[in-house]
This record gives C-alpha cells, sequence and structure tokens, in this order.
C-alpha cells in the first residue's frame, strides 16, 4: 500500500534523503509557514516530516490521516504531543546525530570569547592596529582556558562529549541535570562556580526562563554564557544587560527566543564585543546532516515496518 510521506521545509536540511524502500508517493517543499500552507499540504498524507515547522493542535485536529510525525532534530517542542498522543499520531525524533558538530562548536565559541578573538579580529579590520604605538595593545581581556571550571547543564550525551573535550583541553568540569548521576552538582554551584556555562537541556515549561537576572548576578563577573540549545532557556533583556553592565564577561548563543528573528531580536540588534550570535547552525556540519538526513529516513521505514524507533512521549 503506498503511503503518502511530505516534507515541509526541506530546505532546512542540506544532505541527501535516500528514498523510501517501501511504496510512496513523496513530496517536498522548501519552507512551509502558515497553518493553512501545513493543512492544505498534509492533506491525506500519513507521514509528515518537519524540522522546526510548528504542529499545533488546531492544525492536528484538521489532519485525520496523519499517523506519523517524524521530526528531523531532536527537539520536539514545535510538536503538540499531547494532541498527537489524542489523535494516535506517532512522533519520532533523531538521537545521537549531533556528537561531534555540536561539542565543537560550543568549544568554538568559548575559545572565541575567551581569547576577545571576534573582537580583535573586528578591530585590525577597523585599522586599529595600524595605528598602535606598539606591536600589540590590550584592548579586550583574553582569559585561558586551561585552568578554568567549565559548567554543564545538561549532562545527556552531548553535555558528557563536551566535558570529555574540555577536561583534555584542561578544565575542570562540573555538572548538573535534573536527572540524577553520580558526581553531579546543584544548579547554584554550577552558576557560582562556573568560569563558562554552557546549557544543553530541552526547552520545557519548567526550563523556560531558567536564567534570568537573578542566576546570571550569580555568576562569576568574567563569566561566560553559552546556549546552543533553545532561545527560550534565557531572559534576553536580562542578559543583555549584565552583558552591558559588567554582571557577567559575555556570552556565546546560537538560538534565539523566535527563529528566523523575523520582527527583530534584542541579541541579534546588539553590536557588543563580548556577544557572538550564530543562526542555529550548531548542529549543522556536512557530517551531521547526513547522519540526521540518514536517520530520518531509518525512523520512518522503522515505523512502517510496525518497530517504531526514537518514538517520543507525550
Amino acid at each position: 500500500m503506498t503511503k503518502k510521506v511530505v516534507f515541509l521545509d526541506r530546505e532546512s536540511l542540506d544532505a541527501k534523503v535516500r528514498s523510501f524502500s517501501f511504496p510512496h508517493d513523496y513530496k517536498e517543499y522548501d519552507s512551509t509557514w502558515t497553518p493553512e500552507e501545513i493543512v492544505e499540504r498534509l492533506k491525506g498524507a500519513e507521514v509528515a516530516l518537519i524540522n522546526k515547522v510548528p504542529m499545533r493542535a488546531d492544525v492536528l485536529k484538521q489532519l485525520p490521516d496523519l499517523k506519523l510525525i517524524a521530526v528531523a532534530a531532536t527537539g520536539t517542542d514545535v510538536v503538540d504531543k499531547k494532541q498527537a498522543k489524542e489523535q494516535g499520531i506517532t512522533v519520532v525524533n533523531i538521537r545521537g546525530y549531533a556528537f561531534n558538530t555540536v561539542p565543537e562548536h560550543v568549544i568554538g565559541l568559548m575559545f572565541s570569547l575567551r581569547r576577545a578573538i571576534v573582537p580583535y579580529a573586528n578591530s585590525v579590520r577597523r585599522g586599529d592596529w595600524n595605528k598602535s604605538s606598539q606591536f600589540c595593545y590590550f584592548d579586550y581581556p583574553i582569559h585561558d582556558i586551561a585552568g578554568s571550571t567549565l559548567g554543564i547543564v545538561g549532562y545527556g550525551a552531548l553535555g558528557k562529549s563536551i566535558g570529555k573535550r574540555a577536561e583534555a583541553l584542561g578544565m575542570k568540569v562540573i555538572a548538573y541535570d535534573v536527572f540524577e548521576q553520580p558526581g553531579l552538582v546543584d544548579f547554584d554551584t554550577i552558576l557560582r562556580d562556573s568560569d563558562v556555562i554552557t546549557l544543553h537541556v530541552p526547552l520545557t515549561p519548567d526550563t523556560k526562563g531558567m536564567i534570568g537576572a537573578a542566576e546570571l548576578k550569580k555568576m562569576k563577573k568574567h563569566a561566560l554564557l553559552i546556549n546552543t540549545a533553545r532561545g527560550g532557556l534565557i531572559d534576553e533583556a536580562a542578559l543583555v544587560e549584565a552583558l552591558k553592565n559588567g554582571t557577567i564577561g559575555g556570552a556565546g548563543f546560537d538560538v534565539v527566543a523566535q527563529e528566523p528573528p523575523k520582527d527583530g531580536n534584542i541579541l541579534c540588534e546588539q553590536d557588543l564585543p563580548n556577544l557572538i550570535v550564530t543562526p542555529h547552525v550548531a548542529w549543522a556540519s556536512k557530517e551531521a546532516m547526513q547522519i540526521l538526513a540518514d536517520q530520518l529516513v531509518d525512523n520512518v521505514e522503522a515505523w512502517v515496518a510496525g518497530k517504531p524507533q526514537n518514538v517520543v512521549e507525550a
């Protein structure tokens, strides 16, 4: 029996998506934004492939034929999982694909900020070096990575991978997670003792806004905050204020609260030497995207075979 499969935001995945092994009618769209487009394009479809297309309750209720939502990402906050469960729709996600790309991006942001690489490069481009009376100048503070403390919030596979890399660089690693594990510390200890804090938790009602003005004030004056998880974890206005008044030393973000920031975003609008914002690309090495694309197809084929894998519970 032929199954209708629709990929709603194919443009978000720069990799080859191999053909499915079962009889299928496949269609893809570069991007899909409005609820009306989602409903129209998924009419009669049993399988929806999405990355960041919002699948809310009002949309799902209009899709009686839909049986599988295969998310081309680990985070599934774009899907109303409770409504999906009520309709008997299985939700699956991608796991274990970003074991190199996200940790490397985190380490890259950490080096760039601790060593002030971006502001110095921009300074040279402006001609500041030409005007220097000495062979170098010290407009921006530089701190070593070795000997500093990395605090990891969310000590799953990604957190552990980053921890191993940090230890190899001579860092002390401390970690916090809501799930009990040997050797973990509490959240306040992370805030108080870390020179660099990196976030690797999902966006849930419990984690939304988990770092605001009060938490930022508990951090060291020179500490860095790195977020490659979800923008909603941070009070962005409080962060900008903390960066401007020296409450913390710097921040490196790959995510913001609303993506893309079509209506503007306070982090993206800042011109600060101690802030780096990248456009949600920490996950997107060529190698990682191909692993993701292959697993996306694997997930759909496993479901069709009656052996669903990587199922996300409501």
